[in-house]
């Protein structure tokens, strides 16, 4: 545990550090190969769209034992039964003791004689097999207002974000990272073979502001560094972004692996015993955008943020005079001082010394102190100054009263 803080703490001062804006070209290539992969399983795979979406008739046989292995083959027959040799039925399971059939739209008469011969096959009551028809208007219906909804939501973030930082890119970049987030989320779902349902159209617009989410905690760390470095000129505006992502680096890890923990727990009931459904849907699309989303806020947002930004004036300026100023300390830098040779005209001083002592065994001033130092010196990485009053040992303890004045 320990080790986890004292990782933490560095990458928030600024002691470690992963170069994440620097090699911005590497995580590009590695995003754009993953989006053609995803991108393969809508045009190879295509979407496996659900009966509300495509309309038709669904029966649900509730058997009084545990499904049994060719419950397939048996309830496919059953509809070739009734519809002909040519019907195709989609046969699921839904946990141990309910066969889902999908079909393509049947008459009320065929819709009767399939559920009769559902329950024959499967041994039950005709009160035992459900039926339901679906008309392919009403997924229409909700295919147009998911779209809808998915384009008021993108020109609302935009417009928002543009206002909130002040600044039009950073939008940009938050919303390609959000492109980025639902095309490899969509294809990723596409390549899985589960069914789009409007369960997972919700999945999809939840993933949407998960990603936005992530991607707003980073960008306020990067405008909070960034105007600091404007400010006293001496950090390149690459240098305080990425100080930036990775003084969120582990916030954004902790927080990604608990809100998916839950997730994987669901995934697991409902692969091993819940079978597909509503469920299972939304947990898979809300499994692969959150992951994502946590990935391209780190890895595609500020970098791309930093790219866009990199030909503007005001960061050009502040880059020569970050360069000016590591020039500057790098020459005011004192030559290393031989061992065991001290200042001009100063003893040298041993090397069992202990600490807090000057040459020749004398100790500090009463009024010295172990702190950092004042002035320009002063600054944390981020720019900040020290307090005068901060130290950099234990604060100074109440002297003691002599025995004899106790006893008094």
């Amino acid at each position: 545990m320990s080790r986890m803080t004292d990782f933490g703490n560095g990458l928030y001062t600024g002691a470690k550090s992963f170069d994440f804006v620097g090699k911005s070209k590497l995580w590009y290539v590695i995003s754009a190969v993953i989006m053609v992969i995803a991108a393969l399983g809508l045009v190879v795979q295509g979407l496996n769209l659900s009966l509300e979406f495509t309309g038709g008739s669904e029966f649900k046989v509730a058997t009084s034992q545990s499904v049994p292995g060719n419950f397939e083959s048996r309830a496919t027959g059953a509809v070739r039964e009734v519809a002909g040799a040519g019907a195709s039925a989609n046969v699921t399971s839904l946990g141990d003791s309910t066969v889902r059939v999908q079909t393509e739209e049947l008459s009320s008469n065929e819709s009767r004689a399939v559920s009769q011969e559902l329950a024959k096959t499967f041994d039950v009551q005709t009160n035992k097999v459900s039926s339901n028809f679906i008309g392919p208007s009403w997924g229409a219906s909700v295919t147009k207002q998911a779209l809808r909804a998915l384009v008021i939501f993108l020109l609302f973030t935009g417009l928002v974000m543009a206002a909130y930082y002040r600044n039009w890119k950073m939008a940009v970049a938050s919303l390609v990272a959000l492109a980025h987030d639902m095309l490899i989320t969509v294809g990723i779902y596409t390549w899985s073979g589960f069914e789009v349902s409007p369960a997972t159209m919700i999945g999809f617009l939840t993933v949407l502001g998960y990603s936005l989410y992530d991607t707003v905690v980073v960008f306020d760390h990067v405008k909070e560094n960034t105007q600091a470095a404007f400010t006293n000129r001496r950090s390149t505006y690459g240098d305080a972004a990425n100080l930036a992502v990775n003084q969120t680096l582990v916030r954004s890890i902790n927080t990604t692996v608990i809100a998916v923990l839950p997730i994987i727990a669901v995934l697991v009931i409902g692969f091993a015993k819940l079978g597909p459904g509503t469920l299972l849907d939304l947990s898979l699309a809300l499994f692969i955008g959150m992951t994502i989303g946590a990935v391209s806020s780190v890895f595609i947002a500020t970098p791309l943020l930093v790219d866009l930004r990199r030909k503007d004036a005001d960061v050009v300026a502040l880059d020569k005079a970050a360069s000016k100023h590591a020039t500057r300390t790098a020459a005011a830098e004192p030559a290393p001082v031989a061992a065991g040779v001290g200042a001009k005209g100063a003893a040298p001083t041993s090397a069992t010394e202990p600490a807090g002592t000057t040459g020749g065994g004398t100790p500090p001033s009463h009024g010295s102190t172990t702190g950092p130092p004042s002035g320009d010196d002063a600054q944390t990485v981020t720019g900040r100054k020290v307090h005068k009053y901060a130290q950099g040992g234990p604060r100074n303890q109440p002297k003691r009263t002599p025995r004899k004045q106790r006893g008094r």
